[in-house]
C-alpha cells in the first residue's frame, strides 16, 4: 500500500511517499537532504510554487506514478494558513483526478511522531508568533504516541505550565517552535529539556503518511470535500477586520 504524504503547515514544505511502514523516498524543500536514491535539485519558490514540483521529483526518483498509489495523506493544522490552503488545494485536485482516498492528520502530531528517541513526553511545538506557539503534548512509548493535551495555540509561558504539569523527565521538544522559545521554555522548567528542530528525523510528510495508513487500509478515509484546515485561530487580516471600527 502505497502513501503519499504531504505537508506544506510548516517550514520546511515536505512530501514522501511509504509502502506499508517503509519510506521509500523523501522531497524536502527548505533543507539539503532527501532519502530519495535519485533526488533531484531543490526548486526555486515558495510553497505554491514548489509543491507540485516536489511531487512529481518524488515520483520521479521512487520510478512511480500517481497511478500507484493507494492513497494521499496531508498535515491539515495547525501551521502556516497559506501552506495549509496550499496543501488541501493540491491534494484535493489530484484526489478528485485521480481517485484517491484521502486522510487529514494533526500537524503537530506528526511532527511529534518523528522523534525515534527514548520512550517519554514529547512536546510539538510551532511558531505562532506574538510569543505564542501551536502545541500538544504526547506521551511516546515504542512507536505508539498518546497525546496528553488538545492541539492549541497558547503563551509559551503556558506551553511551559502543561510541561510541569505533566511531570515529565528531560522532555523532548520538537519543531521550529522550541527553536525559536527554547530560553524561555527552559526557564519555565526546573529540570533538563532536549529541544530540536527535527533536522535528524524523517519529514513531516513521512509521518503524515504514515500515521493514515490504517485508515486508508480501513478505507475510513475523509470527506474530500468537507475536509478543512485546523487554524486555531483567525488569520492576521480576519483580526484586524474583527477589530476595525464601525463606519456609518
Amino acid at each position: 500500500m502505497r502513501i503519499l504524504g504531504i505537508d506544506t503547515a510548516t517550514p520546511v514544505a515536505s512530501v514522501a511517499l511509504i509502502d506499508e511502514d517503509k519510506i521509500l523516498a523523501e522531497q524536502i524543500y527548505g533543507a539539503a537532504r532527501s532519502s530519495s536514491e535519485n533526488s533531484s535539485p531543490q526548486p526555486k519558490g515558495n510553497h505554491a510554487e514548489v509543491i507540485l514540483l516536489l511531487i512529481r521529483a518524488l515520483l520521479d526518483g521512487a520510478k512511480h506514478s500517481l497511478g500507484d498509489l493507494s492513497g494521499i495523506a496531508v498535515s491539515i493544522g495547525p501551521g502556516s494558513f497559506t501552506g495549509l490552503r496550499i496543501a488541501l488545494a493540491t491534494v484535493k485536485g489530484i484526489a478528485y483526478e485521480c481517485g484517491l482516498p484521502v486522510v487529514g492528520v494533526s500537524t503537530l502530531l506528526a511532527n511529534a511522531a518523528r522523534a525515534d528517541v527514548a520512550d517519554g513526553v514529547v512536546g510539538s511545538l510551532l511558531d505562532a508568533r506574538k510569543h505564542e506557539v501551536y502545541g500538544a503534548l504526547f506521551r511516546r512509548v515504542g512507536t505508539n504516541f498518546t497525546r496528553l493535551t488538545e492541539d492549541a495555540v497558547l503563551p509559551v509561558r503556558r506551553f511551559g505550565e502543561l510541561l510541569q504539569e505533566s511531570h515529565a523527565v528531560c522532555p523532548l521538544l520538537i519543531g521550529n517552535g522550541a527553536i525559536a522559545y527554547q530560553a524561555q521554555l527552559k526557564d519555565c522548567l526546573s529540570g533538563a529539556i532536549h529541544v530540536s528542530a527535527g533536522d535528524e528525523f524523517a519529514s513531516v510528510a513521512a509521518q503524515v503518511a504514515l500515521l493514515a495508513r490504517e485508515r486508508i487500509a480501513a478505507h475510513a478515509s475523509d470527506d474530500i470535500g468537507a475536509l478543512a484546515p485546523i487554524y486555531l485561530r483567525p488569520s492576521e487580516a480576519e483580526s484586524k477586520r474583527f477589530l476595525a471600527p464601525l463606519t456609518s
